[in-house]
């Protein structure tokens, strides 16, 4: 028995000390199984009082979902740009180091805000509607995409900037000429799935202000109109699901051709 615990003490010490930081943690936030099974029986029953869904204002859900589909789709346009700009900011092999510190700084800042807050902030300066939702979008992907394309530009063969440098290219004759055609299929790639994590957010973001099929899902709620919000529910879940498969299809057609290369 000695010989077991020896044996298993490295696994078990951890699982013990999880566990029970883990109940710490749920008595600090009061969290209890209790509470999780009648929240489970309140949420059904909720549920129940949605159906049947409101059929008859199917129709009126298209456009703000469409809405919401270009919000996102421009906040993506968008942040895609800047973020390419952003990149070569903050990559070492293309900038000086100041200038990439101070670039890096700026994408980790922009992570470490929540698009619900950057929002808010831009519906004080915009006011409400879909532009401060794009803004707020395009300035989440540049937290995501320029981190992401820096470290990819980071990656290149040295050796091609160099031969560019020493015939006489500049800084931008090898972003133009050397760096974007090897980033490309990344950056699509990149950009098809900061497109699906933006459809999600613009849902998100039109509840609480810049407006699409998220708006009309709150009002639906907060007028206590219960099966018409199940009727936006299935159509923000017809919209994500069918973006995603497009997305998908096209992210693999992108991975294909790079192969074929």
């Amino acid at each position: 028995m000695q010989y077991s615990l020896k044996r298993y003490r490295r696994f078990l010490i951890p699982l013990i000390s999880l566990l029970v930081v883990t109940e710490g943690a749920s008595i600090l936030c009061k969290a209890d199984f209790t509470s999780l099974s009648i929240g489970i029986i309140d949420g059904i029953k909720f549920i129940g009082t949605m159906f049947p869904p409101d059929w008859a204002s199917f129709g009126d859900m298209i456009l703000p979902a469409f809405q919401s589909i270009l919000i996102a789709f421009l906040g993506t346009v968008f942040g895609t740009f800047l973020s390419i700009v952003f990149a070569v900011f903050a990559s070492t092999n293309l900038t000086f180091k100041w200038l990439r510190n101070i670039t890096r700084f700026l994408i980790g800042f922009e992570r470490s805000l929540p698009e619900i807050i950057q929002l808010l902030l831009l519906i004080a300066a915009f006011g409400l509607g879909p532009m401060a939702g794009i803004i707020a979008l395009s300035l989440g992907c540049v937290g995501m995409l320029g981190k992401l394309l820096a470290d990819t530009i980071e990656e290149l063969d040295p050796i091609m900037l160099e031969a560019m440098q020493s015939v006489g290219a500049n800084k931008i004759q090898m972003v133009v000429f050397g760096v974007l055609p090897q980033i490309i299929p990344n950056l699509i790639s990149f950009a098809l799935f900061r497109f699906e994590i933006n459809i999600r957010l613009s849902v998100i973001l039109g509840a609480v202000g810049a407006g699409g099929i998220g708006y009309q899902l709150d009002y639906s709620f907060g007028m206590l109109q219960y099966h018409k919000a199940l009727t936006a529910l299935i159509v923000i879940i017809i919209m994500i699901f069918g973006v995603e498969k497009l997305s998908q299809m096209l992210r693999d057609r992108v991975k294909m051709e790079g192969a074929l290369k």
